[in-house]
């Protein structure tokens, strides 16, 4: 630890400048960070690579990983790629970056994605975050993308917050010397909704995922880690700016913290509690001390000092010493460069007259820092004086404690009586006296308050009623003034003790409906049973201390599902207490009947469908009762945990139960569409080809030819049936591929006609399209494949009055209908015809189809970056017009256009 450089005021720091010319002559790095996969990284990063790529930078995807997703495989095309290095590990290729090939064409600008990937064997690096390093070092300006529990020093904190072991990460620093850093950020709401929708994962790797890692507590929590880091990351900007202008602080944008600390004793506990300050506000510190120039060394005092800087570096901190005569100017100095905002220190041992002078440390730097907080830490020596021993001693309510306050009252009160009598020579002390049992009652109570009045009337008649000394009253007055006195201090303190016990009674029933208040709001927006389970751990720990676990019954056994500290384990015998508790109905454990040396005890959590869950507490003291006041307490806050586990567990079953018998849904419409569907082509098919081949030598050319044509017709649109399936199913699993070629609508119209009329030869097509009709971004084929779609919807309802296709320009759309003339659509049906398996009309009187084709067609329109409605009427008051819109695009000058 060298001693901290000092610039002369008003002098940018020389670090800071240099650190600042090394990354200017370096490439740049530009981190797009995430809190989960599917937030978005890779696509915020190649719309912004396509954007710098129109304004003519060059920009090479040295590697992207699409993971199937299409919204993010469009943006790739049209950007150059280099083509990747195989590997040949284990008898496979493995394809990987190649970092050569990246470092031979040197962009300005090249995007390497999966920042935390690890490399096949025999690579250069065995990290990518090192390739990207080189091409850094070589001036190459490189974007990448991260998720946060990539991050060396977080992935044991995102380890025990998901479960989940991360493998593959990248050292703090890589981020920390990032040019700049993107927070691509999604509400855990809207991701798991993406992961639904199969825009991340395939169903059934999201189905699971879902159940584990994209929990909405897991992306909460990944999502805090997200936002902090990038603040911290931005702070630490904001302080290489202020150093390199000289500029002092503190500036309030984030925390620091600076420990001031010396070779003694209460330096340790400066550093642990500057530590714990750092810990809960997520902020960096330091600890500092101030050696004055020329003083001699000791070594006892250096051995201390060491031991103290030893656990400062142990607990995450930084060290540095510095020299200098004035403690308070240098320590201040140091802050106001470095943007402290807070300054830990322990308590001065200086003596009364100097702390009244202000000249001990804390009170000089509260005098002069400003802005800055300053905390101080009191040493052990603070706690020499009499009262805070014996205060302990008589918050405990016992009767010998009572009678030893009482008694103390009153001879307090014989004193003073004594010496203003010496003084004064007053004739009534009894007031004296009726103010000693009054303190008597409010600090210990209405049994405290007889003994002091009956004390009181003792002492007062035996020191101060002639004759003094002895129990005899001279005057039947001051018999009768001393009775009165009695009778006041008991019913006085009597009434003083009541009400300070009542305060009391009111004060922890207030504590605990607060904490229940309090409880039952974190309960309300707990939404699954593992948020109930953490948030009735966390809350019985605050609430009672001790460890606590929670644990659910899984199969045959009980599981830990929630504990405090987390890594709680419990040994045989207490899961048999546990076991008991849950079978039962009743306690077991400590203190009860049932395996009462077990540590805990377990109580089950009972709904009306019987014990959901249990319980397990450790008491305050193995050898003391639960007291009233915490068993109420106790039983209150199981029964709002009960309550809540049970409304989770019922939501999570009713979600459950909606999403099977939206799958029986699905499955008996599917079952009706092949029975139907399937059925009525092939018996087609199976009864012309069976007459062909029984009368076909007796039939007429004219009879066998319309045969043929019949097992044509039938084998198309059992082809057509299949199709669709197909598609659909591609489309649920994620894996159909939408290009975003420039397509021209007239080729499109045209294709899809055609295929028209030779699949329903008897029924009419009319086209018509507006001149100079732009192109739009999709894939031919696809569009051509809802085109078709619709006229194939539009021939079963239509009858022999055929479609039409109409093609305009609107603005920066290009608007495609189809209308035909059948019975149309009712309103409260528009939306529906483009479910799945959804087939309008009357069950007896449904055309021919499987209820796909305009299902698939909306999927892939919207994919296009289109809209497709339903309007009905249509023409003269009947019929159905389907609307589909899709955005003009033009082409650049370096795109080929496709041929009209």
């Amino acid at each position: 630890m060298a001693p901290a450089s000092r610039p002369d005021d008003g002098r940018p720091d020389p670090d800071a400048l240099l650190a600042a010319f090394r990354r200017e002559t370096a490439g740049r790095l530009k981190v797009f960070l995430g809190a989960a996969p599917g937030v978005g990284k890779t696509y915020a990063m190649l719309q912004n690579a396509r954007r710098l790529k129109d304004e003519g930078v060059d920009v090479v995807v040295g590697l992207v990983e699409t993971h199937g997703r299409a919204e993010t495989s469009a943006l790739v095309h049209g950007l150059e790629v280099l083509p990747r290095r195989g590997v040949e590990y284990h008898g496979r290729t493995i394809e990987e970056f190649d970092l050569d090939a990246a470092l031979a064409r040197k962009p300005k600008l090249i995007v390497v994605d999966e920042l935390a990937h690890t490399n096949a064997p025999d690579s250069r690096h065995p990290k990518r975050w090192q390739d990207v390093q080189e091409l850094l070092a070589a001036g190459i300006d490189v974007w990448t993308a991260l998720n946060i529990q990539h991050l060396e020093s977080l992935a044991d904190v995102v380890s025990r917050i998901t479960g989940v072991v991360v493998r593959e990460t990248v050292p703090d620093r890589v981020l920390q010397e990032a040019t700049d850093v993107v927070l691509v950020d999604l509400t855990p709401d809207e991701l798991i909704q993406r992961l639904n929708e199969g825009k991340v994962y395939v169903p059934e790797t999201a189905r699971r995922a879902t159940q584990s890692f994209f929990t909405p507590g897991n992306l909460t929590a990944l999502r805090e880690l997200a936002l902090r880091r990038t603040a911290d990351r931005v702070d630490d900007q904001m302080v290489d700016y202020l150093r390199q202008k000289a500029i002092e602080g503190p500036w309030a944008a984030s925390e620091r913290l600076l420990a001031c600390v010396g070779p003694d004793e209460v330096s340790e506990r400066v550093i642990r509690r500057a530590s714990q300050l750092a810990t809960g506000l997520n902020a960096p510190w330091t600890a500092v001390t101030v050696e004055t120039i020329g003083q001699a060394a000791d070594a006892k005092r250096a051995n201390q000092l060491a031991k103290v800087f030893s656990l400062a570096e142990r607990l995450g901190g930084d060290a540095m010493r510095l020299q200098g005569s004035d403690y308070t100017t240098e320590i201040l100095r140091l802050a106001r460069r470095e943007n402290v905002t807070q300054i830990v220190l322990g308590q001065s041992r200086a003596g009364l007259f100097r702390r009244i002078l202000g000249r001990s440390l804390p009170e000089a730097l509260m005098r002069h820092a400003g802005g800055i907080e300053i905390h101080v830490v009191p040493g052990e020596e603070a706690q020499t004086s009499l009262w805070p021993r014996l205060r302990p001693l008589l918050s405990r309510r016992g009767l010998g404690v009572e009678l030893a306050g009482a008694l103390v009252s009153v001879a307090c009160a014989v004193a003073v009586g004594d010496a203003l009598t010496a003084i004064l020579r007053l004739p009534n002390l009894s007031m004296i006296f009726l103010t000693a049992v009054l303190f008597t009652a409010v600090r210990f109570g209405t049994r405290a308050a007889v003994i002091a009045s009956l004390a009181s009337f003792g002492a007062y008649n035996f020191f101060f009623i002639e004759p003094v000394y002895t129990f005899t009253v001279a005057q039947p007055q001051e018999l009768f003034a001393l009775l009165i006195f009695l009778a006041v201090a008991v019913f006085a303190g009597s009434l003083t003790g009541r009400i300070r016990d009542q305060r009391e009674t009111v004060i922890r029933n207030a504590e605990v409906t607060q904490s229940l208040y309090d409880y039952s709001r974190k309960l309300s927006g707990a939404s699954s049973p593992d948020d109930v389970l953490w948030a009735a751990a966390a809350h019985l720990h605050s609430t009672f201390g001790g460890r606590i676990v929670l644990l659910v019954a899984e199969g045959d056994d009980l599981q830990i599902r929630a504990a405090w500290p987390p890594d709680a384990q419990l040994d045989p015998a207490a899961l048999g207490a546990a076991r008991w508790a849950q079978q039962k109905k009743e306690p077991a454990g400590w203190g009860t009947g049932t395996l009462p040396r077990v540590a805990y005890q377990f109580r089950p959590l009972v709904a009306a469908r019987g014990p959901i869950a249990v319980c397990g507490f450790e008491p305050h003291l193995a050898g003391e009762p639960i007291t009233a006041e915490d068993e109420r307490a106790l039983t209150a806050i199981l029964d709002l945990t009960a309550i809540a586990l049970d409304r989770a567990l019922l939501a999570r079953e009713a979600v459950n139960a909606a999403t099977m018998q939206e799958n029986e849904k699905v499955r008996d419409a599917l079952l009706d569409s092949l029975s139907h569907d399937l059925r009525t082509p092939l018996s087609s098919i199976a009864g012309a080809a069976t007459s062909l081949r029984a009368f076909g030598d007796k039939m007429s050319p004219s009879e066998r030819l319309e045969l043929l044509s019949s097992i044509e017709e039938e084998t198309a649109r059992l082809a057509r049936f299949v199709a669709n399936l197909l598609d659909m199913s591609r489309i649920e699993a994620g894996g159909l591929k939408v290009n975003r070629d420039l397509v021209s609508i007239a080729d499109v119209v045209q294709g899809a006609v055609e295929r028209s009329r030779k699949a329903f030869p008897g029924q009419p097509v009319r086209v018509s399209l507006a001149p100079n009709l732009p192109f739009v971004r999709g894939d031919d084929r696809l569009l051509e494949q809802v085109l078709f779609n619709l006229l194939d919807n539009a021939h079963k309802y239509a009858g022999d009055a055929g479609a039409i296709v109409h093609a305009r320009q609107e603005g920066a759309e290009v608007v495609i209908t189809v209308t035909d003339e059948g019975p149309g659509v009712k309103p409260g049906e528009l939306e529906r015809i483009f479910e799945k398996f959804y087939r309008g009309g009357r069950a007896d009187g449904r055309k021919a189809g499987t209820g796909l084709g305009l299902s698939i067609s909306r999927r892939l329109v919207e994919a296009m970056g289109g809209a497709i409605v339903a309007q009905s009427p249509a023409v003269r008051r009947r019929g159905t017009r389907i609307v589909m819109r899709l955005p003009a695009a033009q082409a650049t000058a370096a795109e080929p256009r496709p041929a009209a």
